[in-house]
């Protein structure tokens, strides 16, 4: 019968997992098993800078967390060496890190077990689908050069109007 000290230390990790699985709009499963400490340091400088919470867990507290988060469709590969990386601000940015290191590393060495995405357990070719997105930020920035372009056109051709009149943008007048 484990100590009860240790019991609650251990309830207290499930539930803190549990939070985390519940606020994260999106997150991995990999096995970490044939990189390097220093590989594994790189990989959690990467994904801090990223804004994703990347760390190693044990099998049964994270089956426990994951149940209780409603996401037990994930018990399946829980099983040898096994990490989660998690993201609250952008959902691509976890597999996207993930999978970009796993690129790097090899599949023999690190690879994808699963990821979820609001709530939603992803299938194979939905994760190789989300890795080759943008980030969030991208995206937005994109959209909004999109929306600025036809803007910035009409300005340019406002102005070659006023200056082939002989004046400049500047002294043109006012709509009334």
């Amino acid at each position: 019968m484990p100590n009860a000290k240790v019991l609650e230390s251990k309830k207290a990790v499930v539930a803190a997992l549990e939070d985390q699985l519940k606020s994260a709009q999106s997150g991995v499963l990999v096995d970490y098993s044939g990189i390097t400490v220093e590989q594994d340091t790189e990989l959690r400088n990467i994904a801090r800078q990223a804004g994703v919470s990347y760390a190693v867990v044990k099998n049964t507290m994270v089956r426990r967390a994951l149940d209780d988060a409603g996401l037990s469709a994930l018990d399946d590969v829980l099983h040898g060496n096994t990490s989660l990386a998690t993201g609250t601000e952008d959902p691509i940015a976890p597999i996207k890190v993930i999978a970009d290191y796993a690129k790097k590393m090899g599949d023999d060495k690190f690879h994808i077990k699963a990821a979820f995405m609001e709530g939603k357990v992803l299938s194979d070719a939905e994760i190789a689908q989300m890795s080759t997105l943008s980030s969030k930020k991208d995206l937005q920035a994109q959209v909004m050069g999109t929306l600025l372009a036809p803007i910035s056109s009409l300005a340019a051709v406002i102005a070659a109007i006023a200056e082939s009149k002989g004046g400049s943008a500047e002294e043109a007048p006012a709509a009334e």
